[in-house]
Parts: C-alpha cells; sequence; structure tokens
C-alpha cells in the first residue's frame, strides 16, 4: 500500500455498517476529513479504496456531499475516462480488465443501492462485462466462451497431470496449459484491445484473486437487476 489512510477509513466505514456504533462513523467521516479523501479518484483497487469509501459513506449515511462523490467519479468513468477503440475503460496495463470491473461495480452499486442515473450506470457496467465475456471477439475468463484464455500465468494449472514432473519446463511449455483454470480473469488487452494469449506474458495472462472480485461482484448485480426487472 502508498498509504494507510484509505485502509483506516474503509475499516471505520465497514465497521459501522456491521455493529451500527456511532463511533465508527465518527472515525470513518474524521479520516475522511483527515486524509483528505474526498477528491475524486481516477480508479477503485486494493491500493486505492477512495470510491468505495465515498460509497459506503453515502450508503449508510444518506449525505449529499457523499452521494456527489460517488456520481462525480461514476460519471468521470463512462464519459471522460480513457477507453480502447472497442469501449473497454483504461485505467492501467496491469489488471486492465479488473480496473474496468471494479469501476462498473462501483457504479452498478450506485445505480441499486442510491438510485443514482439507474439505466446510464447498469448499462454501463453491462457494456464492460459483456466485452470481458465476449462480445468483442473473445472472452476474457478462463474456460468461458468463444475464445478464452488457454495460457493463463498459473503454476498449478501449467502442470501436467500427476504423477508427471512440473517444473520450468512445463511453465515455458508453448501449449495450452494442461489444467483449465475455470473461472478465472486474465489481466486482459491493452489500450489497443491487443492481447497475447503467452503465460509468460504475465501483464495479458496474469491471474489474481483481486482481478475477479469486482468482475464477480458486477456479475452477481447485474444478475440481481435481471431479477428484480422481470418482477417489475
Amino acid at each position: 500500500s502508498t498509504g494507510y489512510g484509505d485502509e483506516l477509513t474503509w475499516a471505520a466505514v465497514w465497521l459501522y455498517k456491521a455493529t451500527r456504533n456511532v463511533r465508527y462513523v465518527e472515525q470513518a467521516e474524521n479520516f475522511y476529513t483527515k486524509f483528505r479523501i474526498k477528491d475524486r479518484p481516477n480508479e477503485f483497487f486494493y491500493n486505492k479504496k477512495v470510491a468505495g469509501i465515498q460509497l459506503l459513506l453515502a450508503e449508510q449515511t444518506q449525505r449529499p456531499e457523499y452521494k456527489a462523490a460517488t456520481k462525480s467519479f461514476c460519471d468521470y468513468s463512462i464519459k471522460e475516462q480513457l477507453r480502447t477503440p472497442h469501449g473497454l475503460i483504461f485505467i492501467d496495463k496491469s489488471g486492465t480488465l479488473s480496473h474496468a470491473a471494479n469501476v462498473a461495480f462501483i457504479c452498478l452499486q450506485a445505480a441499486i443501492g442510491l438510485n443514482i442515473s439507474q439505466s446510464t450506470y447498469i448499462n454501463f457496467a453491462k457494456e464492460q462485462i459483456d466485452y470481458i465475456l465476449g462480445s468483442k471477439g473473445r472472452s476474457y475468463l478462463v474456460g468461458y466462451g468463444l475464445n478464452y484464455p488457454k495460457q493463463p500465468h498459473h503454476s498449478a494449472s501449467s502442470c501436467p497431470d500427476l504423477p508427471e514432473p512440473c517444473g520450468w519446463k512445463q511453465f515455458t511449455w508453448k501449449g495450452p496449459n494442461p489444467q483449465i483454470l475455470y473461472g478465472a480473469l486474465v489481466s486482459g488487452p491493452d489500450q489497443n484491445d491487443h492481447y497475447e494469449d503467452i503465460r509468460d506474458e504475465f501483464l495479458y495472462n496474469e491471474v489474481t484473486l483481486d482481478y475477479n472480485a469486482g468482475f464477480q461482484s458486477t456479475v452477481a448485480g447485474l444478475i440481481y437487476c435481471d431479477k428484480v426487472m422481470k418482477r417489475e
């Protein structure tokens, strides 16, 4: 982490949500001011939790300033953030798809939980997830859809069946991984939608738990929205 202010604020607001103890939300708001967290962020991930803090504070307090901060983040992301030619928002080459999914999750939650720009934010989230799942010609989710990644950067996935040995020779082998790492989201394409399905090209094919987190949360949210809309 490059700073602990957002972690302290994040922890305090979650403790308030869990316990309803007012001292925690007071701490969260004090940290929010002390660490100057009110500025609009450009991303949401493990090292920069500001957008999530603003959303949680908006949900828990219903104060206009936090709602406005969340709206500002989503409106900037949708209207002004850099995009690839095929429409994926592009924040960083390391975890390209996870950054897009994380932003989609924040905006989807703002639509569902705060009733902000519902149709716009829901459509944006769906657009980003559709890209990940193959709407532009290939899926980036291992084991799912059209032309999914065959060589994710993952040691166990690149190992042959036991009792065959597994080491660097297997890692550098150019064929598909012997084990399919179902459900793993790879880092993804560059800002020009270019992608290489090569195991040792980790900037394209790295897989991590945090890469999957926002993606799976957004998919769950979209399924929820679909069910609610069908009931209505």
